[in-house]
């Protein structure tokens, strides 16, 4: 391509670094939702990659030039301890600008900030000393075009995420009070805070009502076998409630549609993929839909829930919109994690830095984009009305099922 014929890097992290933008600019699925100038992150980037010391200097080039897509779910697979935790996965608290304020709309369950006693509505005034306002600002990208409250709030969620190296300290508003929060150093590291070391849990909950978690494990083939053993002990419950609030890393469809088969008694369309780097090659628009068929020795038709927050995830938000379309479940939680279409990996020539990014956009069979996919129930966790609840989406789940479901 032409792209290349002006450019002569110096040495092989400078090819590596071309390789690896025009790989971007051929397959990346959203730029025409991004406000990111591709071509000037070349001209930015590349003369820092050709001077790069070392591999790991390399690898933070590539990481800065990957923020400049605001984009979470475009990560490299591979870090360093100055590298940024990846979100929603490596992040316990959720924070969005709201009326120019940085507000913490939602606190990850048995995490760090949870443990330390953040939330939901508290205004996060600075991070590790820096006032809020200016670290978002000096964190967003130098490619960016147009400052949106999109990447304002990317760039507010990665410095909450934090990296592996550097202790995050925040300071919180609450009615006027002041407090000072150390994650990391009270808690420890937030990849080991979570308690549910199972792939899957199921029990029976209120007055008849199965409720199965999936914790992490989309990704995991053996939770299919599991997914069925539990619908079999919750086979004669009036209700099933199925929990992916703690489904942040992702999946395979194998497992999205092993667990969505079970509530369907014909073949369906689940979900829609458009490949846009065929369209964009031959101008040819290439799309598909993606079916589900039915499996297992029963369908369960009682009536279903699925419970969401902002760590469902990639899968976790496929199978979401799969079952919203089949209309086998009422959706219930706040908006997901909207981690933008289908991923694919590749991996540099010569320093063999791999990463991953969307290449095929996903939408709803109804044609709305799955990260913009709002829950059916859509929950407010700053609602005074929810203080005193524990689980306040669980809950809203249940009276959703005794009001308006069951027969």
């Amino acid at each position: 391509m032409s792209v290349l014929t002006s450019f002569k890097p110096g040495n092989e992290f400078g090819a590596d670094f071309i390789e690896f933008w025009t790989v971007v600019k051929e397959n990346y699925a959203y730029f025409e939702n991004k406000n990111t100038d591709w071509d000037k992150v070349k001209e930015v980037y590349l003369p820092l990659a050709e001077n790069a010391a070392d591999r790991k200097e390399l690898i933070t080039i590539f990481e800065n030039a990957i923020e400049e897509l605001y984009d979470n779910h475009f990560s490299l697979n591979t870090n360093l301890n100055t590298s940024t935790r990846l979100v929603p996965s490596g992040l316990d608290i959720w924070a969005e600008y709201i009326d120019g304020k940085a507000i913490v709309t939602e606190v990850r369950k048995g995490f760090s900030a949870d443990k330390a006693g953040v939330k939901n509505g508290m205004e996060i005034i600075s991070i590790n000393g820096i006032p809020v306002e200016k670290a978002v600002n000096e964190r967003i990208g130098k490619c960016i075009t147009s400052i949106k409250a999109e990447v304002r709030n990317y760039a507010l969620r990665q410095l909450l995420a934090g990296t592996y190296l550097v202790q995050r300290i925040i300071e919180l508003k609450q009615n006027g009070e002041i407090i000072t929060v150390n994650l990391d150093k009270a808690i420890g590291d937030l990849s080991v805070n979570n308690e549910n070391d199972s792939l899957l849990e199921f029990r029976i909950i209120d007055d008849g009502i199965g409720y199965i978690k999936l914790n992490n494990s989309l990704g995991d083939t053996k939770v299919i076998q599991l997914f069925d053993n539990a619908l079999s002990e919750l086979k004669e419950t009036g209700a099933l409630i199925i929990d992916l609030r703690e489904t942040p890393g992702g999946g395979t469809s194998v497992v999205a549609r092993g667990i969505m088969s079970r509530f369907i008694t014909s073949e369906m369309p689940y979900q829609k993929h458009i490949l846009p780097f065929e369209e964009k090659e031959y101008g040819i628009k290439r799309s598909w839909l993606e079916l589900v068929s039915p499996r297992g020795p029963f369908t369960y038709e009682k009536p279903v829930v699925l419970l969401v927050n902002h760590w469902t995830g990639s899968m976790g938000e496929g199978i979401t919109i799969g079952f919203d379309a089949l209309g086998a479940a009422k959706i219930v939680g706040t908006k997901m994690a909207e981690l933008i279409g289908a991923i694919s990996g590749f991996q540099t020539a010569d320093t063999k830095i791999p990463y991953s990014l969307p290449t095929e956009q996903i939408y709803h069979i109804n044609g709305t984009p799955r990260e913009n996919f709002v829950p059916g129930y859509l929950t407010d966790l700053r609602d005074p009305k929810y203080k005193d609840t524990g689980d306040p989406v669980l809950t809203e789940g249940i009276n959703i099922i005794n009001s308006n479901m069951r027969k």
